[in-house]
């Protein structure tokens, strides 16, 4: 997940990708021409949501499931080395953790796979028409709290409060104290760079992590012409590998695969924000 340098103004140079959290293993899908246009793309993605929603969760689960058998040979490196006394008690609780993880992240993926395998209950819905749509879920985080600072500070910064919420769900699923092996941290998952970037000083308190979280999406969506697909493809992999690749989304497949799913919940390629 992307996040960069201190500064305390929004983003005016481009920042250091974070998805080197999760390590990337496997074949990388080939890059996916995207246009600077507002106009959402009709490709394969948008004609066949569903099929390309399973495609992305299979592809998700076979990235985390290759990372974890690359965190079991660590771990069990880190024992001996523990028994030999090279390596401090911190540091192998440390693998421990990151293994513990990475094992939550492919029982996850395995829950989303079988509930996107039971029937649909009608037709999955053209994008063009969802997009239009978004703003008007109904959604719940299930606290009425976090519930009620997405909307506020979504109102505030003219940022889509579900588009808060998705992306809320793919960075932490919700968990208050969810922190990643690198350090991302929070309910938005937000790295020390970008807390202190956006004047968060505790990324753990909720009320901080939504509003550094959504001050952030919502530079991005400026820095990237209300474009949501860029904007969470920044959000991921850092808005430098964006402009590397042509403003388009980096072929990272852990970055495609988190567009992907994200693009799916909330269902619109490309949403021009009404305001700067």
């Amino acid at each position: 997940m992307a996040q960069g340098p201190s500064s305390s103004a929004p983003i005016n140079q481009p920042v250091t990708s974070r998805v080197a959290k999760t390590a990337v293993t496997g074949d990388s899908e080939k890059p996916t021409a995207v246009t600077t246009s507002t106009t959402p793309v009709k490709n394969k993605d948008v004609t066949n949501p569903e099929t390309t929603y399973k495609d992305s969760l299979n592809s998700l689960s076979t990235l985390y499931q290759n990372e974890v058998q690359r965190l079991e040979q660590k771990n069990q490196q880190a024992k001996d080395l523990y028994k030999d006394g090279l390596i401090s008690r911190v540091d192998m609780e440390a693998n421990e953790k990151a293994l513990a993880d990475a094992r939550a992240k492919v029982d996850d993926i395995a829950k989303q796979i079988a509930e996107s395998n039971r029937p649909m209950p009608s037709a999955v819905a053209d994008v063009n028409t969802m997009s239009g749509m978004a703003g008007n879920q109904i959604w719940s985080t299930g606290n009425n709290r976090i519930d009620s600072l997405i909307r506020f500070y979504g109102n505030q910064y003219d940022v889509d409060p579900y588009l808060i919420y998705c992306l809320m769900s793919q960075e932490s699923k919700f968990l208050l104290s969810a922190t990643s092996p690198k350090g991302a941290q929070g309910l938005m998952q937000l790295m020390p760079g970008t807390a202190a970037r956006y004047g968060v000083t505790n990324p753990y308190d909720i009320a901080q992590s939504i509003q550094g979280g959504t001050r952030y999406l919502k530079d991005l969506l400026k820095m990237f012409n209300g474009r949501v697909d860029l904007a969470l493809a920044g959000y991921n992999a850092g808005e430098n590998a964006v402009i590397k690749y042509g403003y388009t989304v980096p072929p990272y497949d852990e970055t495609r695969n988190y567009v992907k799913l994200i693009i799916k919940r909330y269902g619109a390629t490309a949403v021009k924000q009404p305001r700067t």
